[in-house]
């Protein structure tokens, strides 16, 4: 690897490479002749590079995790959204390729920084996926060079993290390379909204970054949205979320409200969103799951607590939804006890395991912390989901079950704790006994055996 001194000298030994790299780059782009990267490979960065190569440009694909570029390599893809047919003919067309190796940063035009964004346990923001992929990609970086984050983080980041790392290479932002800030806005199993006519927000550490970023995205994307700044375009992405999380927060709220009343919060809802202005609906669940909903928030709060500001409407919603997957768990037990049933004992099948409709993806998912407490308390718990075949609770491996009417009359309870829309919602409903719908899959099916969350 080069060192950082190696790179500032070669950053000095070449003076003309500015104007003239940011012209070449352009034209680069234009002609879509520019070599692209993203680094990390998974809801976001695959559907992304699938998208630039789609545009004609040559990309590589950069990820740690052998199993994925060997995936990628050969034409198999790991995320539902993404199909193996298209995965397969990019690969074979010579327009994409998947690599371990991050040295290969060094042939790229554009690059993409598409990693995780955890919280640590204390629910303070962890930065060290982007702090490793920069430092790495420091070793690396050529004048000419189009570097985006697109990795959900809390404004500042961008100008405060990632580009000092960069410049301490000796070359100026702006100048010798460009760099900007683009939040990803995937929505995992939505086939309407896709990355390509998603709007694209943009922002840039300089005007001109933020020109080069966005002529990048206008060639594969439909629209693109400048914004004035790296910690503008950060703190749109924020925003997004922390709406849905508030409003979700407020939907479970009325949802534990009515339950409380003996009133139908369904029906509330459903009556409520005939309104044609001033309301738009959100609808309770069993908590919040994925890698957005339940993070990004607190990378809201943790910035502003850090400025002297107190989010206190922000916070109170987030443990409104977390405090679901307890209430489900209670919704069950009584459902069984009416029935003159145990918990302790009882043979509970959970019906969807991911965390939302049609992904593969249980990070943070509530199905499974309600399967674990389910567990915890005593009752005999498998689950079945097309898209999940295996899943650890508690240390214990289990396989996805082939739904049937055999099996959902074995049961002594249902839970449908993912919707997924493969699912025979008609089969559970005339098959199972008893059956506990936390996502109202079953609303065209009222019977006396679906108790609603």
């Amino acid at each position: 690897m080069e060192s950082l001194r190696e790179n500032a000298t070669l950053a000095s030994a070449l003076p003309a490479y500015p104007a003239q790299s940011g012209r070449e780059l352009q034209e680069k782009i234009r002609a879509r002749t520019a070599h692209a990267g993203v680094l990390g490979l998974g809801y976001v960065g695959l559907p992304l590079a699938l998208e630039m190569a789609r545009a004609g440009f040559q990309v590589t694909g950069i990820d740690l995790v052998r199993e994925k570029v060997d995936s990628i390599n050969a034409g198999i893809s790991y995320i539902p959204d993404v199909s193996g047919e298209r995965l397969g003919r990019t690969i074979a067309a010579n327009k994409m390729r998947a690599t371990q190796s991050l040295a290969a940063a060094e042939n790229l035009d554009t690059l993409n920084i598409c990693v995780p964004t955890p919280l640590r346990k204390n629910k303070d923001p962890d930065l060290s996926y982007v702090i490793a992929a920069v430092e790495a990609i420091r070793n690396h970086i050529h004048p000419g060079q189009l570097i985006i984050l697109e990795s959900t983080t809390y404004p500042g980041t961008t100008r405060e993290v990632v580009l000092p790392v960069l410049e301490e290479t000796g070359l100026k932002v702006g100048r010798d390379f460009f760099l900007a800030y683009s939040p990803e806005r995937v929505d995992p199993g939505n086939q309407q909204y896709t990355t390509r006519n998603i709007p694209k927000v943009v922002g840039g550490a300089t005007p001109r970054c933020a020109k080069m970023a966005a002529l990048f995205y206008e060639q594969f994307v439909e629209k693109v949205l400048p914004v004035s700044s790296t910690d503008c375009a950060e703190m749109v992405k924020l925003l997004e979320n922390t709406f849905r999380s508030v409003n979700i927060a407020l939907a479970n709220e009325m949802a534990l409200t009515c339950h409380s009343l003996g009133i139908d919060v369904w029906e509330v809802i459903e009556a409520a969103k005939s309104k044609p202005f001033g309301f738009l609906p959100f609808y309770p669940g069993p908590g919040l799951g994925g890698h957005c909903i339940p993070v990004d928030p607190y990378y809201l709060t943790w910035k502003a607590k850090m400025n002297g500001a107190e989010p206190r409407l922000i916070e109170l919603a987030g443990r409104i939804n977390t405090q679901m997957p307890s209430f489900a768990v209670r919704g069950i037990a009584d459902t069984l006890n009416e029935r003159r049933k145990c918990l302790k004992g009882a043979k509970i099948l959970g019906v969807g395991v991911a965390y939302k409709r049609d992904t593969n993806d249980v990070r943070e998912s509530p199905a499974v912390s309600i399967l674990e407490a389910l567990r915890e308390k005593g009752a005999s718990i498998c689950y079945s989901d097309p898209y999940v075949p295996m899943l650890t609770i508690k240390g214990q491996t289990l396989k996805s079950q082939v739904l049937s009417t055999e099996l959902l009359q074995s049961m002594d309870c249902v839970v449908v704790l993912t919707d997924h829309s493969v699912l025979d919602f008609s089969l559970i409903a005339t098959s199972a006994s008893l059956i506990f719908d936390t996502r109202n899959a079953l609303k065209d099916f009222p019977k006396a055996n679906v108790v609603r969350l």
